[in-house]
């Protein structure tokens, strides 16, 4: 099979719809992503902040505003980790 642009078209044409559920996530990853930076920037400028995020993430991200969603709370638990 040919890689130009008519071969990979046809080869991903012949491919399955993608699960709805990756779909979605993709979606929602650029938003993920943003928060994220923000709530990281928040807690190395502030302090107080921090304190309270280190002693009870879910409850800290709430009294700010944030939707503690389940997704939001692993991905900044592994990056507050790494750091």
């Amino acid at each position: 099979m040919s890689y130009d642009e008519h071969g990979i078209a046809e080869a991903l044409s012949a491919l399955p719809p993608a699960p709805a559920a990756w779909v979605r996530a993709a979606q929602e990853l650029p938003l993920l992503r943003r928060v994220l930076d923000e709530i990281v920037v928040r807690i190395e400028q502030d302090d107080e902040f921090r304190r309270r995020v280190v002693a009870d993430l879910e409850t800290a991200l709430q009294a700010e505003g944030y939707d503690p969603d389940p997704a939001l709370v692993e991905a900044l638990r592994h990056r507050l980790a790494a750091e």
